[in-house]
């Protein structure tokens, strides 16, 4: 298991419904991390690497306190670019979200609520 999948949202029962959907599809195929935050989110992306694991995808909510999805992701964007990265929301603008995928190559934006189709497609 040398892919992760990591799952960052400020809401406990999101992380939950997102890993437990995706770990359900894919089963042991992929590691799955979660962070309540982009601090957390940073030392696990860190942990990773100095393991040698590649992040494969990257879902992040928007909206969430001390630093929005959106900033989060330019930042992983810079460092990172190879990895896929995915927004979740329910608050976006379509402004905030073109402008994002044009800053990021963002592979897809998922809308909450999502239905566990839409997310294995994306």
């Amino acid at each position: 298991m040398n892919k992760a999948i990591l799952f960052v949202d400020d809401e406990q029962i999101i992380l939950m419904s997102l890993k437990s959907q995706l770990k359900k599809h894919f089963g042991n195929e992929y590691r799955y991390e979660t962070a309540q935050n982009t601090e957390e989110a940073w030392s696990i992306i860190e942990e990773l690497s100095v393991e040698g694991i590649d992040i494969l995808i990257i879902i992040s909510d928007w909206l969430m306190p001390n630093q929005r999805g959106d900033e989060f992701l330019r930042d992983v964007h810079k460092t990172y670019p190879g990895i896929k990265k995915i927004i979740i929301s329910g608050h976006i603008d379509e402004l905030s979200l073109n402008q994002l995928r044009g800053e990021v190559d963002l592979h897809s934006f998922l809308n909450k609520p999502w239905s566990e189709s839409d997310l294995i497609k994306k």
